[in-house]
């Protein structure tokens, strides 16, 4: 987990605390970093405590618990104005638009929620929360693209190339198991447990799903075809294999899955990878899987994170009933004056 060695220890020691307690993978755990440095240097340049330097190089070492003990939630406030109206979206670029979306704003209110949680309840250094009540920005929830089940069945017919068996068991896992990429990067020959699949998601949580006859075909036919892997011990007992050998890579597998649904005939730019674990929620809650179940299958912490498939079902139907040729029917006058009479 990288951090800035300047970095002053109480945050030092929450970053640890999500790692190791919360379980919290290496990425968020960064990110959250990411976001509390970025705190610390608008509070040090609020408060004049920043030597005139530039943004980015603001220090935050001396951060001690008196500054954070003065910080209010008006400055939380005030911070999430800065990063809706000032901050650039893309730090490094010359044409970056100002203004970061909700979404990541939404997350910089998680770290900072986080973090005065944990220095009021667990390192008992602060005696109230002020930032208790600091609200999330609303975020525009769109609904989830997704293939249909014939545009998935192309998909998987497209399959050609040397590394055909690898790549159709790839793809036949997001579209029944609905894995995120790095779910499926992860696997290993030793989860395979007859017609189970154990699955480590996010915050290092396993869950155990059922394959059916396709994934277990898909894996039949693709094991004898697998590469053996370097003797590393990340690549070693690997599921999925790269040409070098390797634990095959996100980076891999999002670039084949454009490649062939590129070769079935469909937008590239409007489908990717992820958009194959949409396809597999989309179809199992359609033909009957029940929220809650699909939330387990999926590994959401939270149920509202799948209840967004019960929005696409809605559109659907709501989209149904507007095809149907009677929709913009009308009465005629006619009718209308003689049931008046």
């Amino acid at each position: 987990m990288k951090a800035d060695t300047q970095s002053p220890q109480v945050l030092k020691d929450f970053m640890a605390y999500l790692y190791t307690i919360k379980g919290k993978s290496e990425k968020t755990a960064q990110e959250y970093y990411l976001d509390l440095r970025m705190f610390f240097r608008y509070i040090k340049q609020q408060r004049g405590l920043a030597d005139d330097l530039p943004f980015d190089e603001i220090p935050i070492a001396d951060v001690d618990i008196e500054l954070i003990r003065s910080i209010t939630l008006s400055d939380a406030y005030a911070f999430l104005m800065y990063t809706a109206q000032d901050r650039l979206k893309h730090n490094n670029s010359d044409h970056s638009e100002i203004g970061l979306m909700s979404s990541s704003r939404a997350r910089k209110v998680s770290a900072l929620r986080s973090f005065f949680k944990y220095l009021t309840d667990k390192a008992h250094l602060l005696a109230h929360n002020p930032l208790q009540n600091l609200e999330y920005p609303s975020v525009r929830r769109s609904l989830p693209k997704y293939l249909t089940v014939d545009e998935s069945i192309a998909l998987l017919e497209s399959v050609d190339g040397a590394f055909k068996e690898r790549d159709y068991c790839i793809l036949m896992l997001f579209l029944n198991c609905g894995l995120r990429v790095s779910e499926l990067c992860g696997l290993n020959v030793s989860d395979i447990k007859e017609n189970q699949i154990r699955v480590l998601g996010k915050g290092n949580k396993e869950r155990m799903l059922y394959l059916n006859e396709a994934c277990i075909d898909a894996i039949n036919a693709y094991l004898p075809h697998r590469i053996q892997p370097n003797k590393t011990a990340d690549a070693a007992g690997a599921l999925f294999v790269s040409r070098q050998k390797n634990r095959i890579r996100k980076t891999t597998v999002e670039h084949l899955v454009k490649k062939y649904i590129a070769q079935a005939g469909l937008d590239a730019s409007k489908f990717s990878a992820h958009k194959l674990r949409h396809t597999a929620a989309t179809m199992m809650y359609k033909n009957g899987v029940d929220i809650r179940t699909l939330q387990d299958v999926l590994g959401h912490e939270n149920v509202n994170t799948t209840m967004i498939y019960t929005h696409i079902n809605d559109a659907n139907m709501q989209e149904a009933a507007a095809r149907n040729p009677l929709s913009n029917f009308r009465r005629s006058q006619k009718t209308e004056q003689s049931e008046e009479s």
